[in-house]
């Protein structure tokens, strides 16, 4: 049930897009026990100048190819399996599409399992 949101800027093909939502989803279903066919995601690219971010906080070094991924997904999992899945993401991001791990900033956003609805306006996974 996780919903991604990838942004990064403009100037990246198709294909690269594609790869980067394929490895994320491959991570997920790998590290965070997450279903076959829950894919939701969603790609932004974004104009130069619509995404700031800081190019050595914490001291690494990101450049302008930066990716942010938030991943919107019930609360629960493990900080072993959340360190697994930052790792995953960040080695298949650099084997596939040779993007530096540096580039890649992850946000965990947790939520309860009734805040969501996948349609016909219900709470499939609510409590009855």
């Amino acid at each position: 049930m996780p919903l991604v949101r990838i942004d990064l800027l403009e100037g990246k093909s198709d294909a690269y897009c594609a790869g980067l939502g394929e490895v994320i989803y491959e991570a997920m279903r790998a590290t965070l026990n997450v279903p076959e066919n829950d894919r939701f995601q969603i790609v932004n690219t974004h104009p130069d100048g619509a995404m700031a971010i800081d190019g050595t906080y914490l001291g690494i070094e990101r450049s302008r190819d930066c990716v942010v991924i938030q991943v919107t997904l019930n609360h629960g999992r493990s900080v072993a399996m959340k360190r697994a899945f930052y790792r995953a993401v960040a080695d298949g991001l650099h084997a596939r599409l040779g993007l530096r791990r540096e580039d890649v900033f992850i946000s965990l956003v947790e939520v309860a399992k009734e805040n969501w609805s996948f349609g016909n306006g219900e709470a499939q996974y609510a409590d009855p």
